[in-house]
């Protein structure tokens, strides 16, 4: 069987790393419930992948130029924080195994995130993987945001690899469109958006945890050459 060139792995963080979207939604339901905000889930839906400039701009359409979103989102924040103290939000299951796998295959991998570069050294520094990375790019450190490439690219560019053999780890929308868009091979691990006929058009694989990752890896790429 022909196997697929691999030189990186660039991770999305929220959702992928961080099991977190799921605790931003949490939060700001709990703001729905506290100033009356309509269909705030399929907001943050909209929002997922995007950047914190993006994911603004999204809200002020959809509520309107006097809903005040930066004091909404302060809210949200400190409920978050009174949740997970000190950003220690959980871990998606499989990730220290698969950053372990990567190292000991010689495969070198990148953080590409919407989230802004405060809130990522904050939290990954929280749970002591920030360290981990060969190379970190976040949301607000360039202009366009995911679907647009840059941020793959700007990655993969990071690590010295051919974006051509790159894989991406990710489980929003924008971000398989992103990856997709940058030439790279997309792997939608899903967290809680649904898995659409165009997610299977565009994603590589859609593979349930990690840990299939891994195994994907295994059986389709020719990681296991590094070793040889």
């Amino acid at each position: 069987m022909d196997r697929t060139p691999i030189q990186a792995v660039i991770f999305d963080m929220d959702g992928i790393i961080l099991d977190s979207e799921r605790i931003v939604i949490e939060c700001w339901k709990r703001l729905a419930e506290r100033y009356g905000i309509e269909n705030v889930e399929e907001t943050c839906f909209a929002v997922t992948g995007t950047s914190s400039k993006v994911t603004e701009s999204i809200f002020m359409q959809t509520y309107g130029p006097d809903f005040p979103y930066r004091k909404y989102k302060a809210e949200q924040y400190a409920i978050q924080e009174e949740l997970y103290p000190g950003g220690t939000l959980p871990l998606k299951p499989g990730v220290c195994e698969i950053f372990r796998y990567l190292h000991e295959h010689g495969i070198p991998f990148a953080l590409a995130t919407s989230a802004r570069e405060a809130k990522v050294k904050y939290e990954l520094e929280a749970v002591g993987i920030f360290h981990l990375f060969d190379f970190v790019i976040c949301g607000d450190q360039l202009t366009a945001s995911k679907p647009a490439p840059d941020i793959f690219l700007r990655a993969a560019a990071g690590l010295g690899a051919n974006p051509a053999d790159c894989f991406v780890l990710e489980d929003s929308h924008n971000g398989i469109r992103a990856a997709h868009n940058g030439g790279m091979h997309p792997l939608m691990v899903p967290d809680l958006m649904p898995v659409t006929q165009e997610m299977l058009d565009l994603s590589e694989a859609v593979l349930p945890s990690l840990f299939d990752v891994m195994t994907y890896l295994d059986e389709h790429t020719d990681i296991l050459e590094n070793n040889r």
